[in-house]
């Protein structure tokens, strides 16, 4: 009988196993983003585990020459030298590091979908958990007390988390769809077209009834844009955007959550600029005025990592109640957040990472318009927030990128990866 040890060892370092396994956790992350912080936490750990023991280190090594992988990397590098110039506590210091050591995962993303066949299997495995999230929202809107989230904390329509990042999920779904419904139209696949319209309008009509963030309410409309200019005639365009300016126009006459949070832009800045009082508008107007202090006196490193809250507590004045006196760790705008810390080197490697990701999706296809997408998304949303230091968001650009980018680099020399082709 042949013994099983070496049999044991085959499969040990079988590669086939062990893309399967990694495959796993990779749909696991993807599922559980839109719920937990904790779970893809353990998943994204163990999937590198799992594309570790397999990897073609010298396949891997020529990839990290390319500037979709090494800008990432340089960035993240920046975040950790920029320690030794900081005048924080070392535990600011070393806590700011964190945020951006998700960008370190982007390389092994796109070596991993590169070989792998089941990278779409992770986006639909994040559209099925957000459309279940969003059935969730309603359920919750109807009955408060189902919410996981604590009593002081609630939000209609919020199970877990917060309405920003439930916004941007359902704001990223709901335009993604775009292209699958228009080449369904076209390849007169209607069913399929009728259930992803269902799906993308139920994303929209929850942030038009349940809560929206203002931001999404901003960046939406961008990626259709977008949308129409790469993948439309512009008849069509402008066809389909006189149907939106008409929709949203409905909508907005008999949503009374799009009419608050819209008013409410105009009322916190009247409160900020005649009363010195804190509100959401006015405390990002005077975070970024200092901020543009804070970079002004160091323009080309910054004033290291983790230093912002340290600025904002000597620049404090007034009353407890006065904006002026409010403190904060991140400015809500990714460029003045990475700005005060490392100056026009960040911003540079934060650009250039931006536009080589940009550039990497070029071109048609599902895969092309998914990683576009997500690109598009993270730097509108970030003229108002810092979402590449966020979890959440951070990582929907990370997985996002990631595996479509991986999938790109398959397509292009001929590689396992393939778009969904659908019922």
């Amino acid at each position: 009988m042949p013994m099983p040890r070496p049999g044991l060892r085959r499969y040990w370092r079988d590669r086939a196993i062990w893309t399967t396994v990694a495959d796993v956790f990779a749909i696991l992350v993807a599922l559980t983003l839109p719920w937990s912080t904790t779970l893809p936490s353990i998943f994204v750990p163990c999937w590198l585990g799992a594309v570790a023991w397999v990897t073609d280190w010298r396949a891997f090594w020529r990839l990290l020459r390319q500037p979709i992988c090494y800008l990432p990397l340089a960035f993240a590098a920046l975040a950790a030298v920029g320690t030794l110039w900081s005048e924080a506590a070392w535990g600011a210091r070393l806590w700011s590091v964190g945020p951006l050591l998700k960008l370190l995962v982007l390389p092994g993303l796109f070596y991993h979908f590169s070989r792998s066949k089941r990278g779409m299997w992770v986006f639909i495995a994040f559209l099925v958990s957000c459309t279940l999230l969003m059935v969730v929202s309603w359920i919750v809107l109807i009955d408060p007390n189902l919410s996981l989230k604590p009593v002081a904390e609630r939000a209609p329509g919020i199970f877990v988390k917060n309405y920003i990042d439930q916004s941007q999920e359902f704001a990223l779904c709901a335009v993604a769809l775009a292209y699958p419904i228009i080449r369904s139209i076209q390849a007169n696949r209607l069913w399929r077209a009728v259930l992803l319209v269902a799906v993308s309008l139920g994303f929209l009509v929850n942030m038009s009834f349940v809560i929206v963030s203002r931001t999404a309410m901003v960046t939406i409309p961008v990626m259709i844009a977008v949308f129409a200019l790469l993948h439309l005639k512009w008849r069509t365009s402008l066809i389909i955007a006189c149907g939106l300016v008409a929709l949203t126009g409905l909508a907005f006459l008999v949503s009374a959550q799009l009419q608050q949070r819209a008013a409410s832009i105009v009322s916190e800045y009247r409160i900020y600029k005649q009363q010195n009082a804190a509100s959401s508008v006015g405390l990002r107007l005077e975070y970024w005025r200092k901020s543009l202090q804070f970079i002004a006196a160091a323009p080309i490193i910054g004033n290291g990592t983790g230093s912002t809250l340290g600025l904002f507590q000597k620049a404090a004045s007034g009353e407890s109640q006065d904006v002026t006196a409010q403190v904060i760790r991140n400015p809500h705008n990714q460029t003045l957040a990475v700005a005060v810390q490392w100056g026009i080197a960040g911003v540079v490697l934060l650009y250039a990472m931006w536009f080589v990701h940009l550039r990497l999706f070029r071109g048609e296809g599902l895969v092309a318009w998914i990683g576009l997408l997500v690109v598009v998304q993270n730097i509108f949303t970030s003229l108002f927030n810092s979402h590449i230091f966020d979890f959440h968001e951070g990582w929907m650009y990370v997985l996002g990128v990631g595996i479509a980018g991986g999938m790109i680099l398959a397509e292009r020399r001929g590689g396992p990866s393939a778009e969904w082709a659908g019922p």
